[in-house]
Parts: C-alpha cells; sequence; structure tokens
C-alpha cells in the first residue's frame, strides 16, 4: 500500500530554511509557547527552527555549550536551566537578526 501522508516536519524545515518571515514567526511562536507554560512543544518548535537554519554546532559554539547538550537541552525530555533556554534564544535571534518586544495584556 502506498503512503499517503507526507512527513511534515521535512516541508517546515524546507519552509524555515527558504522563507526568513516564517522563521521569525515559529521563533515567536516557540517564544509564545514557553511565556504560556507549553515547554515541551516550544522546545521542539525551537529544534527545529535551529535545526533548518544554523544548526546545531553554530549554536553550540555561539552559547559555549557542547553541542549534544544543546540537542539533549532542546529535545522532548529535555529540561534546560533558564540561563541555557536564554542563551539559545539570543543566540538564535542574533543570526535571524529578529528583535523582541513585550507587552503585557490584561485580560478580564
Amino acid at each position: 500500500m502506498e503512503k499517503l501522508t507526507v512527513d511534515s516536519s521535512a516541508t517546515v524545515h524546507a519552509r524555515i530554511k527558504f522563507d526568513p518571515a516564517f522563521a521569525e514567526a515559529l521563533l515567536r511562536e516557540a517564544t509564545d509557547m514557553f511565556l504560556n507554560g507549553e515547554a515541551e512543544a516550544a522546545r521542539l518548535l525551537l529544534r527545529d527552527v535551529v535545526n533548518a537554519t544554523v544548526g546545531f554546532e553554530q549554536i553550540a559554539a555561539a552559547t559555549n555549550r557542547p553541542s549534544k547538550s544543546v540537542h539533549r537541552m532542546l529535545s522532548a525530555r529535555g529540561n534546560p536551566t533558564m540561563e541555557n533556554l536564554t542563551a539559545v534564544f539570543t543566540a538564535i535571534r542574533q543570526v535571524l537578526n529578529v528583535s523582541f518586544e513585550t507587552r503585557t495584556i490584561h485580560t478580564a
């Protein structure tokens, strides 16, 4: 029987590589996920962005951490410290030339 579905991660990686606005949108989404308590999903999304843009070796060098540690941090079972996570976000933001502005929105 022929496989009818396509691995979506390959499609996402291809789009990230060729569409900087899409990469930026995913980075912003990962940030929102972290801030809203969806740490595992945010790590996996951030891993996709890193993998499809600069790769783990460059992020490892930029954060002064071993590549294997960065891989583990951004895995489904990863449990990075806030310091490590901040270093990864800072490095990928610099590579993608993305800056964030935070606002507080009060809901009733």
